[in-house]
């Protein structure tokens, strides 16, 4: 099978021209916000984000994966959302397959708002997420994980300045592994934890720019098997319906890439 980078481009500008709605971003940054959508509303995302492969990979050399995410705000506070990824595995030219695609694992998932940011106060917003992955990607082809995963984590944010906002996030995965494709934490079974730091500053009325480190580690510590990742990325509002968003990222450690690119889109 072909690697999807084409096909997804497509898919973006097609969606961008299709959609009709005032677009709110989180993506390109993996740290998650504190907001969710409003009650019996949509937000949707969708990004491509394509890898190179640490050595110990090989002979995969790069991974592309197409995410689409889905949001609907069951209340006010209260979130539902399912994420799927489409993968593709690219082989080195010794490997007869040259690449592997299909699906991936499916996150379903909960978020509640348990304060929101206010004037004159020093706390910030927090919020706390449930996600559930169900392995739906196949394990033979090494697009899923086979096991079913469980992960807890919190959320504050808080706007250093009128421009600028700090958000950080930090959570266990109970139960299977963080892994999507090859990328994350795939050798451990049990508890992961996961952290998070981003800070965004708004330049323009139509340009956010930012910069984020996220990363995980099992429960016994190991570093070589963990994950370490930083990301510098942009959001910007093409029209007043579509927010384009790109981001350039790095990595160090078995469950990271070595250097990727983003680019996706989000609108309600």
């Amino acid at each position: 099978m072909r690697p999807l980078g084409i096909n997804c481009l497509a898919v973006l500008l097609i969606c961008m021209l299709l959609c009709s709605a005032t677009v709110y971003s989180q993506i390109p940054f993996y740290t998650d916000d504190a907001d969710t959508t409003p009650k019996r509303q949509f937000h949707l995302e969708m990004y491509n984000e394509h890898d190179v492969l640490q050595k110990s990979a090989y002979p995969v050399k790069r991974q592309n994966t197409f995410v689409f995410t889905l949001n609907y705000g069951l209340t006010d506070n209260l979130e539902l959302g399912v994420n799927a990824p489409y993968i593709t595995l690219i082989n080195s030219r010794i490997v007869e397959s040259g690449a592997v695609s299909g699906q991936g694992d499916v996150q379903f998932g909960l978020k509640y708002k348990l304060r929101a940011e206010r004037d004159g106060s020093k706390l910030p917003a927090f919020a706390v997420v449930f996600y559930a992955e169900a392995p739906t990607g196949s394990t033979r082809k090494e697009l899923g994980s086979g096991l079913t995963d469980y992960w807890l984590y919190g959320i504050a944010q808080k706007s250093l300045t009128k421009r600028t906002t700090a958000r950080v996030n930090g959570g266990v995965l109970f139960s299977g592994n963080s892994s999507t494709g090859l990328i994350g934490i795939r050798t451990e079974r049990g508890r992961v934890y996961t952290g998070n730091v981003s800070f965004v500053r708004s330049f323009s009325s139509k340009l956010n720019l930012g910069a984020e480190v996220f990363g995980a580690v099992t429960s016994n510590f190991i570093l070589d098997r963990g994950q370490l990742t930083g990301q510098i990325g942009a959001q910007y509002l093409l029209t007043n319906k579509v927010t384009l968003t790109f981001g350039v990222l790095g990595g160090r450690f078995t469950a990271s890439p070595r250097a990727g690119v983003h680019l996706g889109f989000s609108y309600n």
